[in-house]
């Protein structure tokens, strides 16, 4: 079951990707070492359901291996803003993905962070 981003902490981690080519593997991976169960979504993802209380993620098919958190923060914009006046840059805007609204930005070092509206 997915979490709902309104019932996060703001400012805390509410969600993470882990791409990688094959998900098949990759579900198969964090089934056998954490008992963590999988749940496809269309192709190219699933979903991670973590330990009750926890927060989940998802598998996300790409070329690249990457891991990626999502941050709740308490207003998109403002934190598209920030992130960009402190020297990130901006991935993807503002977006609806019809769960969450949602960003992505990178730090100045290039680690991508999802932005998650709620709290």
């Amino acid at each position: 079951m997915a979490r709902a981003a309104e019932s996060l902490v703001p400012n805390s981690v509410g969600h993470f990707d882990v791409a990688g080519p094959d998900l098949k593997t990759l579900g198969a991976f964090y089934t056998s070492v954490f008992d963590w169960d999988v749940e496809a979504r269309g192709p190219g993802s699933a979903l991670l359901q973590t330990p009750t209380g926890t927060v989940g993620g998802a598998l996300v098919e790409s070329d690249a291996a990457a891991l990626t958190l999502g941050i709740v923060v308490p207003d998109l914009l403002l934190a598209i803003e920030k992130a960009l006046q402190a020297g990130g840059t901006l991935v993807m805007p503002a977006t609806g993905n019809g769960w969450v609204r949602k960003a992505q930005v990178c730090d100045p070092a290039g680690n991508m962070l999802t932005l998650i509206a709620g709290g």
